[in-house]
Order: structure tokens, then sequence, then C-alpha cells
């Protein structure tokens, strides 16, 4: 159960966290010099970040038993395999958002910070570690 629920903090931070930070405040969508496309791009990074909260919230939480009880070794197995591959793609989707901010800050030119709000710098490095390593943890405590 504490697999799940880190699994969740890391959906939940991945989804309201990217609303907090790229939506609600003066640095990205309220910035008045920000260009339309560059807004466009952020949006996008913003619903790719709420889909992919989604997806792993599905995957945590989904039941892989059937309807009926049963105790045949194969299906008990069929589960063991199913539980495992949502596990699985719990850990991807709850993964892709962070590695992908992490590698955000090798391009050139690149900031994690602009040096109008205190760059530069990279202090979403720790966030993104630290709900990565929330829901790699989660899906590893729960792998059967």
């Amino acid at each position: 159960m504490l697999g799940r629920l880190l699994l969740t903090v890391d959906a939940l931070g991945m989804c309201f966290g990217t609303i907090m930070a790229d939506c609600l405040n003066e640095t990205h969508m309220f910035n008045p010099r920000w260009r339309p496309h560059a807004k466009f791009h952020n949006a996008q990074t913003v619903f790719l970040a709420i889909i992919l909260s989604l997806i792993t919230l599905y995957y945590t939480w989904r039941p892989t038993t059937t309807t009926t009880t049963t105790t045949k070794p194969q299906t008990l197995q069929a589960e063991l395999r199913l539980r495992r591959e949502f596990l699985f793609v719990a850990a991807l989707s709850g993964s892709i958002y962070w590695i992908a901010g992490l590698l955000s800050i090798l391009p050139p030119g690149t900031m994690g910070l602009d040096p109008e709000f205190g760059g530069p710098g990279f202090p979403q490095a720790k966030i993104f570690v630290g709900f990565m390593a929330a829901g790699l943890a989660g899906a590893w405590l729960e792998y059967p």
C-alpha cells in the first residue's frame, strides 16, 4: 500500500505541481514577455503532465483480480503478470515528465530560472528527482 501511495504522490505532484508552477504565476503563462508560441508549448507541457498523471493513477489503482475469486495457479500467475505490467506502466508514465524536465536543462541557452526571477539556477532539479524517486520507489515497493 505504501508503494501505491508513493506513486499517487508522484502523480499528484506532476498534475498539480505543473499547474501551479507553469500556469498560476507570473513566470510562465502570465509573463507578458512570453510570446504566444512559447505559451502554446507551456500549455502543451502542462496538458502532457496532466495526461501522464491520470495514466499513472489509473495503472496504480486498477485492480488486477477478476470478479470471481479463484485459486487456480494459472489464473494467479496471470494476475501476477498483469499486476507487474500495471506497475511498470505506472512507474514509466510517472517518470517521463520528470526525466524530460531534467534533460531540458541540457540544450544550449536553456535555464531553470530566468534572471528576473532569480536565475541562473535549476531549483526544479531537486523537485523533479524527488517526485520521480517517489514514483519509482513506489513501484518497487509494490512489485509482487
